[in-house]
């Protein structure tokens, strides 16, 4: 667990850089309308995020849960450079919570091109609102019953693996029971005021059902890819270690989840639609940010830039990096699949994939280097 007090990263604003790969920029479009400024006084969770967000787009999986086993070695680096408070960016789903819990920030802002990312975190937010302690959370994510398994010692939080065991062993709710624990989540997320129709309530029960009807046993899938071996349960994300093998999920302790169950309570965690290389989110969040006085110090962005050198966008995200207030010292946490093979130097063995840190300015030294997406993960 990081303190944030004293350990603040310095601002610093970051020069637009300019990526010289041939093919990757591409002819610019037209420049986008400018962000506004934030509004004067408070805005809502609904009114933040709608404000921030652009026209969603598409990708092929639902991403209920992570493929990045390896996601919390990158806690590990984030301890040893002291990277905590200031505002936190990400993607995808709740392996966030995790960075967030190591972080510390004093907002997270999860981005995502598919709308369907920020139902699923409206479900997450619901489910928090929802259970006051770790096994209430895995229960009622799970549709399992924990009416009558409490820990003899409330006082003393159970083991995360004690914890995995317990609600393993618990019996699903039935109809009624589940039916009961619906209305509660819909209650919850309704009291966002986030704009929803019909189809996004019926998107919601439909991640809700896939938890339910897995469990822990639940798999990262694909629409029109093969399933790999590889791929791990939500049992075994949750259980995870970090390079000095240390359990650093965020229900690895009950104070972790508390803190984020009040960060999610105080609707600190706002979820935007929004392409990296898109024109208006980042740069949106950046002007909110700058009108709060807050410097981005972790941006998580799994694999996507893969995909933006693949579709030539990515010297639009490099744009859209420099455009943010980064703190000093503030760093990019990347995934980098590599299945199995031995040739990046921080791959540890029997992981497909490969959690990387960077810091911001190393980032832009290499984006401006015009260097491969492959160079990119070595640097």
């Amino acid at each position: 667990m990081l303190p944030t007090d004293g350990r603040r990263l310095r601002r610093r604003m970051a020069p637009t850089v300019m990526l010289t790969l041939v093919g990757l920029v591409g002819c610019r479009e037209a420049p986008p309308p400018p962000v506004e400024a934030p509004p004067a006084g408070e805005e809502s969770l609904a009114q933040l995020s709608a404000r921030l967000s652009e026209p969603g787009g598409y990708f092929d999986t639902d991403n209920l849960i992570s493929n990045e086993t390896s996601y919390l070695h990158a806690v590990s680096d984030l301890d040893s450079l002291s990277i905590g408070g200031g505002a936190y960016i990400g993607v995808g789903p709740g392996q966030n919570f995790s960075y967030i819990t190591a972080v510390r920030p004093e907002v997270a802002f999860i981005i995502d091109i598919r709308r369907d990312n920020a139902l699923h975190h409206l479900l997450y937010k619901a489910l928090f609102r929802i259970s006051p302690t770790r096994l209430d959370y895995l229960a009622h994510l799970t549709g399992v019953s924990a009416a009558k398994d409490r820990p003899a010692d409330l006082d003393r939080p159970e083991p995360l693996d004690a914890l995995i065991q317990r609600v393993d062993a618990l019996p699903p709710l039935g109809m009624e029971a589940l039916e009961e624990l619906r209305h509660r989540i819909r209650e919850a997320v309704l009291s966002t005021g986030m704009d929803l129709s019909d189809d996004d309530m019926e998107t919601i029960w439909r991640f809700h059902e896939e938890f339910v009807s897995q469990g822990l046993d639940l798999r990262f899938s694909s629409h029109y890819r093969s399933p790999q071996p590889y791929y791990p349960t939500l049992r075994r994300l949750f259980l995870e270690r970090d390079r000095q093998g240390r359990q650093r999920s965020y229900l690895a302790s009950e104070a972790d989840f508390l803190f984020l169950r009040a960060f999610q309570e105080e609707d600190r965690l706002v979820p935007v639609v929004g392409d990296l290389a898109g024109p208006r989110a980042l740069k949106a969040i950046g002007a909110y940010l700058r009108g709060r006085g807050l410097d981005v110090t972790a941006f998580y962005t799994s694999n996507v830039e893969f995909y933006l050198y693949q579709d030539a966008s990515f010297g639009r995200f490099v744009d859209n990096v420099g455009a943010l207030p980064l703190a000093d010292g503030g760093v990019l946490i990347r995934s980098y699949f590599n299945r199995f093979r031995r040739g990046h130097p921080r791959t540890l063995p029997g992981y497909a994939s490969t959690q990387l840190v960077q810091t911001f300015d190393a980032f832009q030294e290499a984006a401006a280097d015009g260097v491969s997406y492959t160079a990119l993960m070595f640097r």
